[in-house]
């Protein structure tokens, strides 16, 4: 069986190697990547692990179609080969993290447990800050442990959805969150079934980006979602903008939309031992190993530079005084005073 991802990425070289080790761990077979213009050396660490046979690297460096980076990288990938080849498909973002809760946890355990459908949409669960500020070279899903509960009823992003579906013709196009341009003979065949193995109805076959609120979707299985991190990360991710509408710069309000830290979940933990050999052996490698190094540096010099200027310094006083309520710790008050923020230590959280 081919499971093929599709990646889009920026600058995320910090990141790269953890996000792949789970994804081969969780059963994916195989990565179409694209990197977009970076300047910390993903694009180089992707080149290395497509000499190593884990991914297929396409720099999408622009000029972009009207739709922007992310769709313009899909376009491409629906002329290319791993694409074509592949049994299932499903396009996903560098801070998105599938958790399967049924059989050895992988892909394949959770189609045998669904073998009728043809696409399953893995339901976002949003892990929240939880009040971590620097960011530290860890895997994000160790870090982040706290997330909103399993029952939302809003807001609707709460809900959204990646989709893994069957390459089987139904549909002639990938989509950021579900495929698109449906076969008309075809689409009567199409068999949609949740997180939790209940068919969906049709309307999910040719529209809908989330699941129904008011209930449990991740019974199956879950796409873990970390829009946020650590609030140095996130003020990286501002900088570069939406993965999707990229001149916009995020703010505040996307912050709190999805800073959810009501529950601890950490199943996704169950596949770290093989998750763990894995990224043993990417760190084996000498380029690899050097690259991610380099990465990471890039990624704390660039974060010093966006804390020269204005507008970032301002968003990370917000963050620190921001809902969900935390204690406002001495690495909180630290940043605070080194980047001219006094006013704000000793407020209330």
């Amino acid at each position: 069986m081919n499971i093929l991802a599709v990646l889009c990425v920026r600058n995320e070289g910090a990141f790269i190697l953890d996000w792949l080790a789970h994804h081969l761990a969780v059963g994916v077979s195989h990565v179409l990547a694209f990197s977009n213009d970076c300047d910390d050396g993903t694009d180089m660490m992707l080149d290395r692990l497509a000499m190593m046979g884990h991914v297929t690297h396409l720099r999408n460096d622009g000029p972009y179609d009207r739709g922007g980076i992310q769709f313009t990288a899909l376009k491409r990938a629906d002329r290319s080969d791993p694409v074509a080849k592949a049994d299932w498909l499903l396009p996903m973002d560098i801070d998105e993290f599938v958790n399967v809760h049924v059989g050895d946890h992988t892909i394949p355990a959770l189609l045998r447990a669904l073998p009728d459908a043809t696409a399953i949409p893995l339901t976002w669960r949003n892990f929240g800050n939880a009040g971590v500020v620097r960011y530290t070279d860890v895997p994000v899903p160790q870090q982040f442990t706290r997330a909103a509960p399993v029952v939302m009823h809003w807001p609707w992003r709460s809900a959204m959805f990646k989709t893994l579906f069957a390459n089987d013709g139904t549909y002639r196009n990938l989509g950021v969150h579900r495929p698109r341009n449906p076969v008309g003979g075809r689409i009567k065949q199409a068999r949609w079934f949740d997180g939790e193995g209940r068919e969906l109805p049709p309307e999910f076959h040719t529209s809908r980006i989330f699941s129904p609120f008011g209930r449990s979707n991740y019974a199956l299985a879950q796409m873990n979602h970390y829009p946020l991190s650590a609030m140095e990360s996130y003020l990286l991710k501002a900088a570069r903008g939406r993965a999707v509408h990229s001149g916009q710069m995020l703010g505040l309000d996307y912050w709190v939309e999805r800073n959810f830290n009501t529950d601890e979940d950490r199943s996704i933990l169950a596949l770290g031992p093989a998750t763990t050999a894995i990224r043993a052996q990417f760190a084996a490698d000498p380029v690899l190993a050097g690259l991610h190094i380099d990465a990471v540096t890039w990624r704390h010099a660039r974060l010093e530079a966006l804390m020269q200027e204005e507008p970032y310094r301002a968003l990370m006083g917000r963050l620190l005084m921001a809902p969900p309520s935390v204690p406002l710790t001495p690495d909180m008050a630290a940043i605070l005073i080194r980047h001219g923020l006094r006013a704000q230590v000793g407020k209330p959280c």
